[in-house]
Formats: structure tokens, C-alpha cells, sequence
């Protein structure tokens, strides 16, 4: 790894905030521009894009990240231990994936999904060993060739994402795994529900909320990130719990879809976080199905400080 590789998320993402960080950076608070935040918190970690932004660009003494999703949380934990050994095997993935003709890679595909399923018994997701490595080369090989990156369970815990019909899919990035280790030998990762964070709440933290979006439509159901379905009572929990956060003192900020995309007289955000500032960004997303719906559709970023000029 060379110095100029910065650390990207390692998986693709439904809603990951890539395309977004231009205008997140523009509404962090001035207290952890100026390095008075001292402790930085994501209750759900997803791909990860806003941490590896912050962590590479800010002096901030404490990173902990949340998510509920195990299989996210084991990958997290196994590129933070073991990054050289997991480069080794996802290379071979890589090199059995293309050693097999173009019309054979599906079968391949389904073969390693197999595993990857048949697997979940054989694993102990609080004690590290070497299963963690064939399962995290697995989850990344899996995100890398299925349709549109998704990651997807269903309610047994089984990754049923089809294959994805790439030609030349990009499946180990040694130098970006090495990068995001880098950065996460600097926090801790924890499994469990957003709720976990609260005793981390003070004048001195910074919380980034990305929970799964509520669906903009009644059609566009994609909240299974995990075997637990995350629905309007899970969000209005999440108010409720940000609404406890901000009367310690601690500067928040949550992302979310905007469902006024869908039908501008909903106001279900604006109602559950009265009194918050919540602006409208621009965003594209490309999960939809239909590919007629992707495009550039508005996004909300719910602050509970002011942000400056903007």
C-alpha cells in the first residue's frame, strides 16, 4: 500500500453515501472541523463511507461503530485483524472466478452463495478464528458479482441476492483493504441495536445516523439488511432515541429518504423530527428495479445544530 491510497468502503451498498459526502462534509458540525469533538459514533455502520471520510481527515481520539447486521460487523472485524490473510483468499476467489468460462461464473456464483449459507451455523460471531476469514472473503466476493451489490437476507439469515451478470466484476482491492484496516485499527466495532450508543452521548460526541431508508414508495420495500425489518415503528424509535441523544449535548446528524419524492404531501420525517433542522440534498440512486425510477431524487440530512451558510 502506498501512502496516496486513501480508504473507500470495501463493499457496494444499497444507499451508501459516497455520492453524498461532498454535501455531508458541508454540514459537519464547526466544533469537530475545529477538533472539539473528541469522540465520533455511528450507530448503523453500513458501508462505512462517511467514518473512512471523517477518520482520514479529522485528529477526532475515539471512533465506535454500531451495526446490527453480524455478517457486516464479522467483515469489519476481520479486515481489523486479519487484512493480510483475507487479501490471500479473496485473490484466489478472484483467480477461481475467472479461471471458470464466462458461462460457467453463474454456477460458481451460487456455488460460493451455498457455502457462504450453509455456513452461518459453523460460526461464532463474538470469537475470532480462521472461519472468519473464508466467510468475510466469501460476503465480499458475493457483494462484488451479485445484482447490484446488494446485500440481502431473508428471514433465516440467508443471503438470496442473485447473481449479478457483471463482465469484469473488480472483486479483491488488496490496496483498499489494506487502507480501511489501517483506519479501522483505530476504532472499535461493536454488533447490536442503535441503541447500544447511548451511553456515548456527550457534549464532546458526534453521531452520524444512517439507519436503512424508509421506502419512498409502496413498491420499494428494500429495509432487509439484516433478519430484522427496519418499519416506520423502527424509525419513529430512532426519533425518539435521537431526541434523547440531543438533550445530552451531543451533535447529531441522520440521513434518510426523502418521502416526498414519492408523494409530496407526506410529512412523516418532518413530523417525527420537529424542531430539528432537516434539509433537502440532491442524491442518485440506482437500486430500483425499474430502471426508469433511478435518477436524482432528493434526500433529507436532519441536523440538531445549526450549520453555517447553509
Amino acid at each position: 500500500m502506498t501512502a496516496a491510497v486513501r480508504a473507500r468502503p470495501f463493499l457496494k451498498w444499497a444507499g451508501g453515501k459516497g455520492q453524498l459526502l461532498t454535501q455531508i462534509e458541508q454540514r459537519l458540525p464547526e466544533e469537530l472541523i475545529g477538533g472539539q469533538i473528541r469522540r465520533y459514533v455511528e450507530p448503523f455502520i453500513g458501508g462505512g463511507a462517511v467514518f473512512l471520510h471523517v477518520a482520514q481527515r479529522y485528529a477526532i481520539e475515539q471512533f465506535v461503530l454500531f451495526d446490527i447486521n453480524r455478517e457486516l460487523v464479522l467483515a469489519y472485524r476481520t479486515i481489523q485483524r486479519a487484512v493480510e490473510a483475507l487479501i490471500v483468499r479473496l485473490s484466489e476467489l478472484e483467480r477461481l472466478y475467472y479461471a471458470e468460462p464466462p458461462e460457467e461464473r453463474r454456477a460458481f456464483f451460487y456455488r460460493v452463495r451455498t457455502r457462504f449459507n450453509a455456513g452461518i451455523e459453523a460460526i461464532d460471531f463474538e470469537r475470532f478464528d480462521d472461519r472468519w476469514i473464508e466467510r468475510t472473503a466469501q460476503l465480499i466476493f458475493l457483494n462484488r458479482t451479485c445484482y447490484n451489490g446488494l446485500f440481502r437476507t431473508n428471514a433465516h439469515s440467508q443471503f438470496n441476492v442473485p447473481f449479478g451478470r457483471y463482465r469484469q466484476p473488480t472483486i479483491c482491492m488488496g490496496d483498499n483493504l489494506q487502507a480501511v484496516a489501517a483506519v479501522l485499527a483505530r476504532a472499535r466495532i461493536e454488533s447490536g441495536d442503535f441503541t447500544a450508543s447511548a451511553p456515548l452521548a456527550d457534549r464532546h460526541s458526534f453521531f452520524y445516523f444512517d439507519p436503512p431508508y424508509r421506502p419512498i414508495s409502496k413498491t420499494a420495500r428494500f429495509t432487509a439488511y439484516s433478519a430484522q425489518r427496519f418499519d416506520d415503528a423502527a424509525q419513529l424509535r430512532l426519533a425518539e432515541f435521537y431526541r434523547q441523544l440531543h438533550t445530552t449535548g451531543a451533535y447529531l446528524l441522520l440521513s434518510n429518504s426523502d418521502p416526498r419524492n414519492g408523494d409530496p404531501e407526506d410529512d412523516f420525517f418532518e413530523r417525527a423530527y420537529a424542531g430539528f433542522a432537516i434539509e433537502r440534498v440532491s442524491a442518485s440512486r440506482m437500486v430500483n428495479c425499474n430502471a426508469n425510477r433511478r435518477g436524482a431524487i432528493s434526500e433529507l440530512l436532519i441536523a440538531n445544530y445549526c450549520v453555517n451558510g447553509l
